[in-house]
């Protein structure tokens, strides 16, 4: 019996219900709800979890990081109960580029750490533990996010490697640059010691 969609489509098909997931400004969204004004006019104008907690709104800060997480557990978890291995991964990568590149925002998203976080909790719960417990460590001590996120993300692929998930050291790559490329100002920052803290205003 014949194929009703060919393997490439069906790599396009999940890349696209990935990104279109990941692409959903649950900060701005929130942000609007709640009558916080305008994500992009606060802050850092990023649209995630801790510019939202900029707003003072700690409610709201939860739930943009608990909702930008599950977009890329969702899009995981989609293509893993339909699709080969190769698609969860390529759906994988699309959420956390929708994120950070969402078309509804004229492709200016934010920097895709909870996005990342759920996406390697969604695709092997040990390495997404560990990132986690890494984002939390870095970010109760030094309490930096943008530290926290770069560390947690340096440490993925070898977590991956630690945890026998091999076949994910390519997109864990890929997802860990992406990281890093996101937070070239922060780094910057971060060199220069002006980097501001969790919670901390302007």
């Amino acid at each position: 019996m014949p194929e009703l969609i060919s393997p490439t489509a069906t790599l396009i098909l999940w890349a696209v219900i990935g990104y279109l997931l990941g692409s959903v400004p649950f900060g701005v969204v929130l942000s609007r709800l709640m009558g916080l004004g305008n994500l992009r006019e606060i802050g850092s104008g990023n649209i995630g979890a801790t510019n939202v907690l900029r707003t003072g709104n700690k409610t709201a800060a939860a739930l943009t990081l608990l909702l930008d997480g599950a977009k890329g557990a969702v899009a995981v978890l989609l293509a893993r109960a339909f699709a080969a291995d190769d698609a969860v991964q390529l759906a994988a990568l699309a959420a956390f580029i929708g994120h950070c590149y969402p078309v509804w925002l004229g492709f200016k998203g934010g920097k895709g750490v909870a996005t990342f976080l759920g996406i390697w909790l969604a695709y092997a719960w040990p390495v997404g533990l560990a990132c986690c417990a890494t984002w939390l460590a870095v970010a109760v001590l030094r309490r930096i996010s943008s530290l926290a996120a770069i560390l947690a993300a340096s440490f993925s692929t070898i977590y991956a490697f630690a945890f026998g998930e091999g076949q994910a050291l390519l997109v864990g790559a890929i997802l860990t640059l992406l990281v890093f490329w996101r937070h070239r100002a922060n780094i910057s920052r971060l060199k220069a010691g002006t980097e501001p803290r969790i919670g901390q205003k302007g």
